[in-house]
């Protein structure tokens, strides 16, 4: 039986959520089944390339829904996670008991072990470090930036490399490492200790020049860092230079897109309840995530366009903030 595993590349999540999905497999499904791992990442236009679904059996983790029938198994916790309200009409008529989706969790590895668990018996206590650090890190409950952006634990020095990465065979050889080792074994590998110096510096030269080109008004940081090659940047970084933000909009470049960055600071002081839905507004631009960090990726060609739509959104998100004071001091 050979698997082909679809999922969020250069994400700690995806990557978790790839070596946790191929252990439930084997322990659970068919023992003997050959994995297949291919990243996805969101990018304007086609997401999926369905020649690609060559598997016996194909799956899709911590990634937006495909309505195609070669498509066997999904788990994804993205509030955007269909692309079309015909999507989440074929999800919802699916009958398979292989698809599964819920917005509350904050990782997808997390929703994929306790489902598995519950549903098929799976045990999730051998890999209880790598779904707690995936919760962690995809749901941004770190205890303050300083955990988040200084880079001590072994999770998130894995977390650099895997979103720094361009070697296309790097995945196959990390993903049965997570579904298997501790972390700290991991980055102890040869093929990950080696990337380690240059990525942590990197990182600190990351970290200059956000804060040279970064502004905070009325509690929304924004930046444009498409001048560097610095996609891929820890997103902490924002808040960690500006610890009395809300939210941040940055702009990034790649060769395959130009990305606008909506997220919001983790230990703000600004209620739930009073918070905007980022992943509404990035679905007015064709982009998607979470109540609390989106994206929107645009083609290279039109970087112009990008820029205006994340001027746009900082005016609305500062807009929102001095609204916000405004009502505070009313009730003052």
């Amino acid at each position: 039986m050979r698997v082909r595993v679809f999922y969020h590349d250069k994400c700690f999540d995806g990557t978790a959520s790839a070596a946790l999905f191929s252990r439930f497999y084997r322990e659970r499904i068919q023992k003997d089944a050959e994995f297949i791992f291919t990243g996805l990442v969101h990018r304007a236009g086609a997401l999926f390339d369905e020649s690609q679904f060559t598997g016996d059996e194909n799956a899709i983790v911590d990634f937006k829904y495909s309505a195609s029938p070669k498509i066997n198994w999904w788990f994804d916790h993205h509030q955007s996670a269909f692309l079309s309200p015909k999507d989440a009409e074929n999800f919802r008529e699916d009958k398979s008991g292989k698809k599964f989706f819920d917005p509350e969790y904050k990782s997808c590895t997390k929703f994929l072990a306790d489902t598995t668990e519950k549903v098929f018996g799976f045990d999730q206590k051998p890999v209880a470090e790598l779904v707690s650090w995936a919760d962690i890190i995809d749901g941004a409950q770190y205890t303050d930036a300083k955990t988040a952006v200084e880079m001590a634990e072994p999770a998130m020095k894995l977390t650099m490399v895997i979103e720094a990465n361009q070697d296309p065979d790097f995945p196959d050889k990390l993903i049965p490492l997570l579904a298997t080792r501790p972390l700290a074994e991991i980055i102890a590998e040869p093929f990950v200790a080696k990337l380690l110096p240059p990525l942590m510096e990197r990182h600190e030269k990351s970290i200059d020049i956000i804060r040279r080109h970064s502004e905070c008004i009325d509690g929304t940081i924004y930046f444009d860092v498409t001048g560097y090659d610095l996609e891929g940047y820890n997103k902490f970084i924002p808040y960690y230079l500006h610890p009395q933000s809300t939210y941040s909009i940055g702009l990034s470049k790649s060769s395959f897109r130009t990305k606008v960055s909506v997220g919001s600071n983790p230990w703000t002081k600004t209620r739930p309840e009073d918070m905007v839905n980022l992943a509404v507004i990035c679905e007015r631009y064709g982009g998607g995530g979470h109540a609390r960090v989106g994206a929107i990726s645009f083609p290279t060609d039109r970087a112009d366009e990008a820029r205006r739509a994340g001027k746009d959104i900082v005016e609305e998100l500062r807009a929102s903030q001095r609204a916000l004071a405004a009502r505070a001091g009313k009730t003052s």
